[in-house]
């Protein structure tokens, strides 16, 4: 039987007769065939492309969606950043300004009021998982954000009435640089470059080459300027209100300054040197407080960014020794 040919059976014959198709006939038929497989297959692969890829659409539309999301990844780290700043901000105001002006500190579960109990974040949970993960990590992060700083404004209007009311005491209270100088060492227990040997350090200490100017930190009045044991040349400024201030290891006075001496904030009062007990030049600068040596980074507050307090905090904290 030729492969060439089609059959049909003839019910009056009873059996199988070719059927003969003209030439245009038989393109037509096999171009048909052709034709509607095509189609076929061609409807197929796109369900199943729809089914596993998805439309154009779609497709445009998941492009846009994973350029949002890795947008909202960055802005995480950004919100992070602001929030280490805040906290900085925060530290400088309980431990500089309210604790320098005798006010009380803002207690950590104020500055991080609640939200109340039900999930004020539902409305996200319409999109995908990971969107929905990441908005409201980002609507949450950003609202408490906005809630810490209107307590720190708060705080900041509250020292700012307090200075209005109280601006002759705070002439006097310690509260700039002594001197434009790299922090080398803070205050507390410190291993002492000569004797080797850990021993409470009274103050922090400035990189300073000899005869760098020193200027007074406060209004007051100079109380001692003398040579004192492992101090060397030392300066000592009585400001009142309880506050005194001390420069060690001295190379000199400032003209006019002596025993008596009126002193203004920001006036040239000594130079620095190495007199005394050190390990090289520097400033040893103490503040006292009704008789009792504190943190002289706390008072700083006049001319100190967040940043460079926390600079400085940072290597107070890692420095293990002192000059003196």
């Amino acid at each position: 039987m030729s492969t060439n040919k089609h059959f049909i059976y003839d019910d009056d014959q009873c059996k199988f007769v070719p059927v003969n198709y003209g030439k245009s006939e038989r393109y037509l038929h096999t171009f048909s065939i052709w034709f509607v497989s095509s189609v076929v297959f061609a409807c197929i692969g796109l369900a199943a492309l729809s089914q596993n890829v998805g439309s154009p659409a779609e497709l445009a539309l998941k492009a846009e969606n994973s350029v949002l999301t890795n947008q909202l990844e960055h802005t995480k780290t950004s919100i992070i950043t602001l929030e280490e700043q805040l906290d900085g901000i925060a530290d400088m105001d309980n431990e500089m300004y309210r604790s320098v002006l005798g006010m009380e500190p803002i207690p950590e579960e104020k500055r991080e009021p609640g939200v109340g109990g039900t999930d004020i974040y539902s409305d996200y949970d319409l999109y995908s998982q990971d969107a929905a993960e990441i908005l409201k990590w980002t609507a949450s992060r950003i609202d408490n954000l906005e809630r810490r700083v209107n307590v720190q404004k708060m705080s900041f209007n509250e020292i700012q009435n307090y200075y209005n009311q109280n601006q002759e005491r705070l002439k006097h209270i310690p509260a700039i640089r002594p001197l434009e100088g790299i922090l080398l060492s803070g205050f507390g227990m410190r291993v002492h470059p000569v004797f080797k040997y850990k021993r409470m350090h009274d103050g922090i200490d400035f990189r300073a080459d000899i005869g760098t100017h020193l200027f007074a930190t406060g209004d007051g009045v100079v109380k001692y300027a003398s040579r004192n044991g492992n101090y060397g040349n030392l300066l000592i400024i009585d400001h009142g209100f309880g506050f005194e201030t001390r420069y060690a290891h001295l190379s000199g006075y400032a003209d006019g300054v002596r025993v008596g001496s009126e002193v203004k904030r920001g006036d040239l009062v000594a130079y620095s040197g190495n007199t005394g007990l050190t390990n090289g030049p520097h400033l040893h600068y103490e503040v006292y407080r009704d008789g009792e040596a504190i943190d002289p980074l706390n008072y700083l507050f006049a001319d100190v960014t967040p940043e460079e307090y926390l600079m400085y905090q940072e290597i107070a904290k890692n420095t293990l020794s002192s000059m003196d």
